[in-house]
């Protein structure tokens, strides 16, 4: 298995961003096991990944 990054900071919007989308895939795990969320896990994780640049980012600004 691969070196798992750690979880970086987010901000209020992402933070804001990544409930919504978790609130929809909850939905979507009520309609049943077979129904597809793929889209909105990668939504969570292109958001995540913008923060970890965010944050390697600012650090190389420091």
């Amino acid at each position: 298995m691969g070196k798992q990054q750690p979880e970086p900071k987010l901000t209020t919007a992402e933070k804001a961003k990544v409930t919504y989308y978790v609130a929809r895939m909850c939905k979507r795990g009520l309609a049943g096991e077979d129904v597809h969320q793929a889209d909105l896990e990668r939504k969570v994780d292109r958001i995540i990944d913008g923060a970890r640049k965010r944050e390697e980012r600012d650090a190389k600004n420091k």
